[in-house]
């Protein structure tokens, strides 16, 4: 391990994942141990457009006795090489080698017995994707889904056969971009210099996104198709998303309490096909990343986090205590249980 970018208590160590078509790929597994471990550790992964940066989430479980593990992916991030495609993938399964070797670190190198992954967004479909191809493994104990990215929000003739032939393309000019972009909106409800709250690295996360590629959309149709056929994750879900969208292209108050990226109701509809034991919990005024809603909101949230963690993972006690406002650093259908969040 190496200092990181978030200074201490925070350390990195580089992942070696060898080369691909535009040259030498990397990822980077972020530290931060626990005061009193306790044999638990959480991996958390990020989304699109996305790095860690959200201290606080981290503070939450180490303050428990969870070391905090996040993984910036291959050309995300920390990770993000100057001859790389920001963002670029053209199969999702392409992620699996850095989770594997994550795991590895945390399970063999570091010894911890309990593997929590956490995924948001574009994250929550990867990590569920692996825990599906790697249930025999045994190498996580339970997923948490922040706002996973279950099904494009765009109208059914965008979703299906126009993502169809999108998808085409993508196979033969993969590099090639869409005129399809996340907007501002999201981006301005976020960053301390505009409408939010966070502070973190604009070159890393900007407000508009990178470009969208056919070879990268390709990618996430093919992943949510597989989720949507039924996957087989054998450990316990939850999943967490908001109670509703927000679908302006203009700046309202309204993007700061609603999901402004994805549709949440995708969401609820495909978590039946994660496997048997599915948890669904919905956050009224909650945003896309749920961590960085209002803090009232993101309370909320921690709570049933713990809640959840305490009940099938034995991993308690996680009674939450005030969290942090800012983040710190510079820059087949089984049944699924809805649950109603209250004040911890």
């Amino acid at each position: 391990m190496e200092p990181d970018v978030l200074g201490p208590p925070y350390e990195r160590h580089t992942i070696d994942l060898g080369r691909d078509d535009e040259g030498p790929v990397v990822a980077t597994l972020v530290r931060r141990r626990a005061g009193r471990p306790t044999g638990r550790a959480v991996l958390y992964v990020h989304g699109f457009v996305d790095y860690f940066f959200q201290t606080h989430v981290a503070d939450f479980f180490a303050e428990r006795g969870w070391d905090f593990y996040a993984l910036d992916l291959r050309k995300y991030g920390r990770s993000l090489l100057p001859h790389q495609t920001p963002n670029f993938c053209r199969d999702l399964g392409d992620y699996f080698p850095e989770l594997d070797a994550a795991a590895r670190i945390i399970r063999d190198e570091d010894g911890h017995d309990t593997l929590l992954a956490m995924g948001h967004s574009t994250g929550g479909l990867i990590v569920s994707l692996w825990a599906s191809a790697r249930r025999d493994a045994g190498l996580v104990d339970g997923l948490v889904l922040n706002s996973p990215f279950f099904d494009l929000n765009a109208p059914w003739f965008v979703r299906r056969p126009l993502a169809a032939a999108v998808a085409r393309l993508g196979r033969s000019a993969p590099h090639r971009i869409i005129p399809i972009g996340l907007g501002t909106v999201y981006g301005e409800s976020l960053h301390a210099d505009h409408r939010g709250e966070w502070t973190y690295d604009l070159a890393w996360k900007p407000l508009a996104g990178f470009p969208v590629r056919a070879g990268w959309l390709n990618a996430i149709r093919t992943g949510q198709r597989r989720l949507r056929a039924g996957l087989d994750i054998q450990v316990p879900v939850l999943l967490a998303c908001s109670t509703r969208s927000f679908r302006g292209t203009k700046w309202q108050d309204a993007a700061t309490l609603a999901d402004a990226v994805l549709d949440v109701e995708h969401m609820v509809r495909w978590a039946p096909r994660l496997g048997p034991h599915v948890t669904v919990s919905r956050f009224d005024g909650g945003m896309h990343d749920l961590t960085l809603s209002g803090p009232v909101v993101r309370q909320k949230v921690f709570a049933e986090v713990g809640r959840w963690a305490e009940a099938f993972l034995g991993a308690g006690p996680t009674a939450t205590h005030p969290i942090p406002a800012q983040p710190t650093g510079d820059d087949g259908h089984p049944a699924v249980g809805v649950s109603s969040p209250t004040d911890a």
